[in-house]
This record gives C-alpha cells, structure tokens and sequence, in this order.
C-alpha cells in the first residue's frame, strides 16, 4: 500500500507555532525546538505554510523569492538542520508551493510591469481597459470579476496604461501559465527543492493555474458588488495537461514523494481524475465541499450546521473515490475557523468531549488526515472585540466592501467574521500556561488566545486524558488497524440528525464509528454489534444499547 495513506500529515503556520528570538514572529529554530512534539504525537508528514522571501501582504502566500527563505523566520541553513531533524525522527517536510500567483514584488513581475515590450509581459495577465472606457477609472477594469479578498480582480498600472490580474491580493499578480517559460521556471524551482531534501509539495489553489483565455465576464449574484468568474479558473481547459507535464518534468523517477492539490471548487469527478494513478498528476487532492456547508447564499448570514448535510457531502466523496483516487481529511487549516467552535461545543463543559468527537470521524474515514497546528490541543476560536484585533488581510478587505459597497452594518460582517474569520486559526500555538501562551517571550503579531492557562501542551502531553493523548491514539489505530487506511465504507444512519455513524471493512474486520454531534443524548438504531470489542471510547463511559451521551464517540471492532 502507498505510504501516505497510511500517514497523518500535521500542518505547521510558521509565523504561529513558535518564535524563537522573541521578535513575536515564529520561526524555523522555533519548529526545530518543537519536533520532539510532533514525534511524540505520532505524525509521519510535516507541511510547512510558506516560509520563503515575502512582503507578507497574504501571509507569505505573496513570494518574492522561490528559492529562498525568509529572513523573519531564518535561513537556508535552518531550514536545512529542520528537514534533517524531522528526518532523523522518521517525520517527511512537505512545502507549501505557490504558483497560481507570485508576489508584484517577484523579480519575474517587476520586469513585467517594466514595460509592454518586456520579455516577461505576458507571464502574467494584462490586458486593456474595456473598449470605450477611461482606464483606471470604476468598471473600466478588463472583466467584472472579484477578488477573493474583496474589491476587483483587476489592478491598473499607470505605467503602461494596463491592469493585471490578481484573484486574491493587488500584491499577488497570476502567473500566465499559457506561457511555456513560465512552467519551466517552476518545474525548476521544484526540482532545485526536492534535490534539497524536501519530500512534496502541498499545491495552494493549484485548480486555477489554467484559465479560459478569452477571459469572459462573471455572473454577478444579487448584493454582490463584483462578479463570480470562476467558471473561468477553476479546473481549467488545460489543467490537467500542466499536471501531467510537472509530473514528467519534476517527479518522474523519484520515489516517497507526496504531492497535494488544494483545489477549491473542485468535483468528486474531477478528483477523480487528478488522483488517478495512471494519469501520474498529484497523489490526493483538498477540497472544500465540507467545509462550506455551513455558508448560505448570503455570505455575511451565519448558517447553523445540519449534520446531514455534512454526512451527504462526505459521504459523496468517500463513495465517488472508493474505486480510484484519494482525499485529503481535514477539519481545520490555516483558512477555516477552529473546528470545535465551529461543528463542536468550546464551552468548558463539552469542549474536549467534542473535539475528540470531532477527530475520531475524521481520523475513521477513508483518506490522509491532516491535523493542523493546536487541533490535536482542542483549540478554539478567539473572542475578536472588533475590526481592529484582526490582521487577516481576507477579513479586511470584505469588510471593507462588505460596508462600503453593500450597505452592511459593522456588527453584521464582525459576527461572521468572529465564527469564520481565517484569524481564528492563526493566533499562536498553545504551549503552556506562561504569559503569550509560551510562543513567545516578545508581543505576539497576534495575541495568545487567553483561555491559554487551560489549554496548553505542556498540561495536556501530562494528562493521559487530555485531547493530545487521544489524538495519539487515533493515530496508532491508523497504524495498527489496517481496516483504517484500507477498509471500504459505508454510510448508516444519513437521515439522523445527531449521529454520523459509518462502518469500515476489511477482509474478515469490521470497524463501527459513531460520533454524537450534539448535546443530548441520541440513540444509535444499529443492530448486531451487540458484544463486539470496543476499541475507543471518548468518555470512557461505554453506552449501553449504542445510546450515546452527549459528544461521545466510539469505535466498536468485530470479525465477520
């Protein structure tokens, strides 16, 4: 069986998970200083959020130098002793690539803006104001497409009297991938990082590197002040030629490699695709679909979870990649709000109960779990007072234009953004009870959440029960139990509003996993598990007749 679907990937945002120097930023000697954490809990895949050169407009998701890291959090020489300390425990340091975009501060894009006549104008995306129209004046931009993080898609320079493309930031231009010079370019600077060690890459919006060329004007949603134009860049006319070719040019022939493709937007059908083995373009994919399911078609109206609509949605996924194909499993990211407050209960009473809920489904589906940083923690949301405590350049730009240009109020867009905001997930790992959370001895570029005296690693790597030990355990069941990466599954229960509960198979084993996703007590209606070996037991408090108290989640095993 390939490696990875026997793994379990942990994501590590730099600038959050440890700051060595007390500059309030964390760092690569921070992440070295931390991996006896990371091998204690078991994971096999490091992912490191971008650490190279970078304005930092996005985070570092705006790259002003592939080949390089940045002086915020170290330098080629620590990254190197890092890769060989995650190695030296049996750990793998996959890299963050970002190729939909660069930073207008690469030296690619600012020999593009140079002029027309630059003979790297067209690796990026210009084009003329709309006919009949003054440029730089409000529409005049080439399309009524929107960026993700907020006001148009389209930049103008007043140098050459043209706009650039940028589906996120003004400062993250869009590489032209129809242009060959372009791809070589990053085939290169792959190659020049795996022959350094690394071993894959986590590919950031990697669906929306093909584009229709004709460019063509979006659909405007009603309330909207700029058009949807994905239909345009999402899963593109060629993007599964430029997948196959970066697999030719980089990955063929060299062995352990992981490769994930972030596609937002992306269908079952087309994961699929992408996933085969045979069409050799990236081993799994992460999608979003589960993930959205609580969004509603008003952006700023908070939409309360309904589990089976989570469950169909998984389910689909788990159904339509049993024959070929893989996914990625997850629950957080750097882009979505801690799950214990989102799909759990953060209140003292129910929060550890529910996230070990929580990572007991995800950890029993079929598919790569990703733990990302605090997760294995419980960590929750941070209570956001308003607009000023956020850094995020996403919550920024929407409630900018969520104010200015659709006529919302201030406390409208802050109570989305306090339950979804990216921030959510950014603020510094937990590592003790000590002021800043142990992160840092400097102030913080965001503050410690303050429930950080009782949720911390160091209480919880010394509490047998806590949510790091259990996390641990699904872990070393993933190991163990081959009916965990190898099994078939099957849906029960998709009409019941409180339970997900799936059964996975194996040969002669069969696992059953329920997990209660609400405050009450609920009944599992599941014949014929009766004495079957219980395996785990959130709460240690195994139910009789399968009634399950609130937020428990167990796994009962048999032979058949």
């Amino acid at each position: 069986m390939t490696w990875w679907k026997k793994s379990v990937v942990y994501q590590i945002y730099p600038r959050s998970f440890a700051d060595s120097d007390g500059d309030g930023m964390g760092d690569l000697r921070g992440i070295i200083d931390h991996l006896d954490h990371l091998a204690e809990l078991g994971v096999d895949v490091l992912w490191l959020s971008p650490v190279y050169p970078s304005p930092q407009d996005d985070n570092g998701y705006d790259i002003s130098d592939y080949q390089d890291i940045e002086p915020l959090f170290g330098d080629l020489a620590t990254f190197d002793e890092l890769l060989a300390g995650a190695h030296a425990r049996n750990m793998k340091i996959i890299m963050d690539l970002v190729v939909n975009h660069s930073s207008d501060e690469h030296e690619w894009f600012l020999e593009s803006r140079s002029g027309t006549d630059s003979p790297k104008r067209d690796w990026y995306w210009w084009r003329p104001a709309r006919p009949g129209m003054e440029p730089g004046t409000p529409g005049a931009e080439p399309t009524n497409w929107g960026s993700v993080f907020g006001g148009p898609a389209w930049e103008y320079d007043e140098k050459t009297g043209e706009y650039y493309l940028h589906l996120f930031s003004k400062k993250q231009p869009d590489l032209n991938w129809e242009n060959p010079e372009v791809r070589q370019a990053v085939y290169a600077m792959m190659r020049w990082w795996l022959d350094r060690g690394v071993d894959g890459f986590r590919m950031d919006v990697i669906n929306m590197i093909s584009k229709d060329v004709s460019l063509p004007d979006g659909r405007l949603n009603a309330g909207s002040a700029y058009a949807d134009g994905s239909e345009a860049f999402i899963g593109g006319p060629r993007l599964h030629e430029f997948l196959q070719e970066m697999h030719r040019e980089v990955f063929e022939g060299r062995e352990g490699l992981l490769t994930v493709g972030e596609m937002p937007g992306v269908t079952v059908e087309e994961a699929i695709l992408h996933t085969d083995p045979d069409r050799r373009e990236v081993d799994m994919v992460f999608q979003f679909d589960h993930v959205w399911v609580d969004r509603g078609p008003d952006p700023w109206l908070l939409v309360p979870l309904q589990l089976t609509q989570l469950k169909a949605i998984l389910g689909r996924w788990q159904a339509g990649l049993a024959g070929a194909g893989w996914n990625s499993l997850y629950w957080n990211n750097h882009d979505q709000p801690r799950v214990v407050s989102r799909y759990g209960d953060d209140s003292p009473a129910h929060r550890v109960a529910s996230a070990k809920m929580l990572g007991t489904v995800l950890h029993l589906h079929r598919g790569t779990p990703y733990i990302y940083q605090g997760e294995e923690l419980g960590m929750t949301n941070y209570p956001f007072a308003d607009i000023d405590e956020f850094r995020d350049i996403e919550a920024l730009g929407q409630y900018k234009q969520a104010l200015e240009l659709e006529g919302r109020t201030p406390e409208e867009v802050l109570k989305v953004l306090r339950a979804r905001g990216r921030d959510n997930a950014r603020t510094p790992m937990q590592w003790d009870d000590s002021p800043n959370a142990g992160f840092s001895t400097g102030t913080p570029w965001l503050p410690a959440n303050p429930n950080h005296v009782e949720i911390n690693a160091k209480a919880q790597r010394a509490d047998p029960d806590s949510v790091f030990h259990w996390y641990r355990r699904l872990i070393e069941l993933r190991r163990t139990e081959p009916a965990v990466a190898e099994g078939d599954f099957t849906m029960l229960l998709p009409n019941d509003e409180r339970l997900y509960a799936f059964t996975r198979r194996l040969g002669g084993t069969e696992l059953l996993v329920i997990g209660n996703f609400s405050g009450v007590e609920a009944h599992a209606g599941i014949d014929g598990w009766d004495g079957a070996e219980l395996v785990l037991d959130n709460l240690d408090s195994p139910p009789e007749g399968l009634n399950l108290a609130p937020w428990q989640a167990v796994v009962y095993r048999r032979t058949v």
